[in-house]
């Protein structure tokens, strides 16, 4: 069996770690839900970061207090609420400089520039 090349070896050392990098990034967002209760407090709606409603709660009586209109209002804006929170969060998460990884390009500048031709591995094993 022949040997593959270095840097076909760094090439696929650097596509799977970008496939975990996705992945982590997938978990935090998968991890980011926002609960804001309407005017009244009577509603409260979840809401992940894509801005999907997952969940919603009515306090006992909360039907029986509105007619539809004033139902359908208090919703809204529970959930408009709600999805702005989410949208915050997702920047916040997304954007804090303690998540940020190490640029790749300066990981395969120091692997060429260094005396050592083992592709890098980021320390995960290969799949």
């Amino acid at each position: 069996m022949r040997e593959l090349h270095p840097d076909v070896r760094a090439g696929l050392s650097l596509a799977r770690e970008l496939r975990h990098r996705i992945a982590d990034m997938r978990e935090r967002a998968d991890a980011i839900v926002a609960r804001r209760p309407s005017p009244s407090g009577l509603v409260i709606p979840e809401v992940d970061a894509r801005g999907r409603l997952r969940d919603l709660y009515l306090a006992p009586g909360t039907c029986a207090r509105f007619d539809s209109q004033e139902l359908a209002a208090e919703i809204v804006a529970a959930i408009t609420e709600s999805t702005a929170d989410a949208r915050r969060q997702y920047q916040i998460a997304m954007n804090d400089p303690a998540n940020l990884p190490r640029p790749l390009s300066e990981v395969m500048r120091e692997w060429r520039a260094g005396p050592d031709r083992e592709p890098p591995n980021f320390g995960k094993p290969e799949q």
